[in-house]
């Protein structure tokens, strides 16, 4: 069902049979394993580490947890900026691999190193100006004077340190994101594993103080983590050249480094709306949490033991939904545009069939995790109900996320930022606000509400993936 001679309008014409959107052949399975084993591993992995990183930062007590979460928060806007920054840029590689162009591939991998620096050094400036007031906006105003001077004095040590391992961090997305590209995952998920066991090492070691180090806490926890995030880039960049034969487009990436100026607009036009969509979207997550946070920094306390453990289960549809970029947006670099619709389709029965899974497994454990932590009953309890609301709201944003990636393999970042960004800030944003600050109601129950908004996020989706907005091919170089 290729057939790569047809054009998109004759390919959005033949009607897809029911069955093999859903139910896939045993070469399809393959290839997707292929893909997203290494993802699933290596990020599952990762959450695993943070969630032992997270209980042993918790045995220093709740304001170091709470200081932790509010850095990590800010640390997520900037990693959203780099993802999204990259990801129009991959979109080009991921379909320039497909029609096997590596010269092509290595145009975007130059465009992605200039975007990485610049990015990882604008934020490394930003924090270090506005830190302070930035994490200030977490802490609620009825918070007792003496915990909430304790919570942003460790939060601002946190994050002094944690701002050296931004530009390493930009690297390694540079370059495991362009091998990702290529189908290729086990060289990102080899760095990321040694990087997360040396992490776990150093922070058991610098957190308590072992072996004759001194008792660090947060600062431990944090130089851990730059450690680790040098140890990766070293990996995956010292691998990469050395194995020219099985990365043939990292060959000469910086020979005569340029960007041809007919590449630069084009990529721009797809790398500017995922920027403004990560970084809003991002941003939006860190006001969502401030805006639970006006029922109390416990709330804080209870959401980062939630977001920690759901994390692990939440990689599998999160995993699936990127290799849905790659595996669908190969087939589009290829001309293959009835059979990157049946993929896509394919992608999404798997993710949300995944979810029911891991949704009932989450469920079930919810009790039992939270008390692992060093911390309050009413921490632990409120944690188990946040994890629930995850638990039950997951098939959801399953589908979700599948439309999301498969809108941007086909280049449509603009209808991707309207879908996502904008979705959260006109409608997320808003709810969370008005409940928590307004209505007198559960936290749990906000949070409930303000997550199943994505089934309208859902729907839209499917409409727009029905519809086929986002085949066609965009590397047609002349």
């Amino acid at each position: 069902m290729k057939k790569s001679d047809m054009t998109v309008e004759e390919a959005l014409k033949i009607k897809l049979p029911l069955k093999e959107c859903l139910i896939g052949e045993p070469h399809f399975y393959r290839k997707v394993a292929m893909v997203v084993l290494p993802m699933i591993i290596q990020n599952t992995l990762s959450n695993v580490v943070g969630l032992l990183d997270n209980i042993m930062v918790g045995q220093v007590g709740t304001l170091a947890m709470s200081a932790v979460a509010i850095v990590n928060q800010l640390m997520f806007v900037f990693m959203l900026c780099v993802w999204g920054a990259l990801a129009g840029a991959g979109i080009f590689g991921t379909q320039f691999f497909g029609k096997r162009d590596y010269d092509g591939v290595r145009i975007t991998m130059r465009f992605k190193l200039i975007v990485a620096l610049v990015i990882s050094v604008s934020a490394v400036i930003i924090f270090s100006i506005a830190g302070k007031s930035l994490i200030e906006l977490y802490i609620a105003a009825d918070t007792p004077a003496k915990e909430a001077e304790e919570t942003l004095r460790l939060a601002k040590n946190y994050l002094d340190i944690m701002l050296i391992s931004l530009v390493p961090f930009g690297l390694t997305q540079v370059y495991s994101g362009t091998i990702r590209e290529s189908g290729k995952t086990t060289l990102p998920m080899a760095a990321s594993m040694t990087a997360m066991v040396i992490n776990f090492v150093f922070n058991f070691i610098l957190i308590f103080g072992h072996f004759g180090f001194p008792k660090m806490g947060v600062a431990g926890a944090a130089i851990a983590t730059v450690i680790s995030r040098f140890v990766e880039v070293g990996i995956v960049v010292i691998r990469g050249h050395l194995c020219s034969d099985e990365y043939p487009f990292l060959v000469g990436v910086y020979k005569n480094f340029h960007v041809p100026t007919n590449m630069i607009w084009p990529i721009m036009s797809k790398s500017l709306p995922l920027l403004a969509n990560e970084f809003l979207w991002s941003l939006g997550q860190a006001v969502l949490l401030q805006s639970y946070s006006i029922r109390g920094i416990e709330v804080i306390a209870a959401m980062n033991i939630a977001n920690t453990i759901a994390q692990i289960f939440n990689e599998v549809f999160i995993s699936l939904g990127n290799s849905t970029s790659i595996v669908v947006g190969q087939e589009l670099g290829a001309e293959h545009f009835v059979q990157a619709r049946v993929y896509a389709w394919r992608m999404a029965a798997l993710s949300i069939t995944s979810c029911f899974v891991m949704g009932a497994l989450l469920y079930s454990v919810s009790p039992v995790i939270p008390q692992i932590y060093n911390t309050e009953p009413e921490i632990r309890n409120l944690a188990m109900e946040f994890i629930r609301v995850v638990a039950v709201v997951m098939p959801v944003n399953a589908f979700a996320n599948v439309a999301y990636f498969t809108l941007r393999s086909g280049g449509k970042t603009l209808v991707t930022f309207l879908f996502d960004s904008c979705f959260t800030w006109a409608v997320s944003v808003p709810v969370s606000r008005i409940l928590a600050g307004y209505v007198i109601m559960p936290v749990v129950m906000v949070y409930f509400c303000v997550c199943s908004l994505e089934l309208i996020k859902s729907t839209i989706g499917f409409i727009l993936v029905k519809k086929g907005v986002w085949v066609r091919n965009i590397v047609n170089r002349q």
